[in-house]
């Protein structure tokens, strides 16, 4: 096998907060059958949620030119969400079906061979980055995890925090122990890690949720943001734990809670005018998360990924 050609990442114009990963399209398929097409993608929704709040976010991810993709296009643009570093391809746009219970929880399969989002590549001027967030299919599948992880590592060592949500999707990770890996090596350059307790127990089978959130931060992270569904969200860091309650709401579905979650977190801290370096102060980081909070917890009473704007939430939310 050829060796691939060490990767050398040239940053360009800044963004305040750079997300890369996947835009694709979901097939919400309902308990009685009937099925819509929707936008998604996890880094695709948590892009628009920082854009529709007002927070400076750029995308990068590949895109097709059919037109799915150009719906895709399109609803970045109108979220606020820079598009100058996104890669059009001609390959069919990637699918996915979400498939609800009767309580709105989606279960994903992915459709993914010869389509767009994998294609991604390290872009030749990709825009530099206060934070870079990422996760999910961006760490599975190829030729885009290794832009992500390449990608990660040049923001890191450029100064940028980095977040990732872990996002698993094992029913199309090819080998566990080769993608545990890797999200273990891009934790090393991560400021914060958000995980679902889902995620956990894929990657840490046995533990408790808590030990194994607490065995993250001996990865690398300043900081984990532990998430278990509608339960509290745990913020862990070196100097301590914080459980933050997550108010009771009627949910519709959960697609794209998560992802908002990230995106109200990240707007949050950019429009807070937070620094970096406080990423892994808990007096700092609970604030955040309860903002997260309420963004998701609009995204649940909704149908699909539909993260709120700023004027959706309350006056004083920044």
């Amino acid at each position: 096998m050829r060796e691939r050609a060490p990767v050398r990442v040239i940053w360009d114009d800044c963004a305040v907060i750079v997300v890369v990963g996947e835009a694709l399209v979901d097939l919400v398929i309902a308990p009685s059958g009937d099925v819509t097409a929707a936008l998604g993608g996890a880094p695709f929704n948590t892009a628009r949620a920082c854009g529709r709040l007002g927070a400076d976010v750029a995308f990068v991810g590949a895109i097709s030119v059919d037109r799915f993709g150009g719906m895709l296009a399109a609803q970045l643009a109108a979220d606020g969400v820079s598009t100058d570093a996104v890669q059009r391809c001609e390959q069919p746009t990637t699918l996915a079906a979400a498939e609800l219970d009767e309580h709105g929880s989606a279960t994903y399969r992915f459709y993914f061979a010869g389509t767009s989002a994998p294609s991604l590549t390290v872009p030749a001027r990709p825009p530099a980055a206060d934070v870079l967030f990422t996760g999910g299919l961006a760490l599975v599948l190829e030729p885009m995890a290794d832009t992500t992880e390449a990608l990660v590592g040049e923001a890191a060592a450029n100064g940028a925090a980095v977040m990732i949500d872990v996002n698993c999707r094992p029913r199309i990770v090819p080998e566990r122990d080769p993608y545990v890996a890797r999200v273990e090596r891009v934790m090393r350059s991560a400021t914060v890690v958000k995980v679902s307790d889902e995620d956990l127990a894929y990657l840490r089978p046995g533990a408790t949720p808590l030990d194994a959130a607490r065995s993250l931060l001996e990865v690398g992270p300043g900081a984990v943001l532990l998430t278990a569904g509608g339960g509290a969200v745990h913020v862990l860091t070196r100097d301590g734990e914080v459980a933050v309650p997550v108010p009771p709401t009627t949910v519709v579905d959960t697609i794209g809670a998560g992802d908002s979650f990230g995106g109200g977190f990240l707007a949050w801290w950019e429009l807070s005018g937070r620094s970096n370096a406080d990423l892994v102060s808990l007096d700092a980081l609970v604030p955040a998360v309860r903002s997260a909070i309420q963004v998701a917890g609009v995204v649940v009473t909704r149908r699909g990924a539909d993260p709120p704007w700023r004027h959706e939430l309350a006056a004083d939310w920044s």
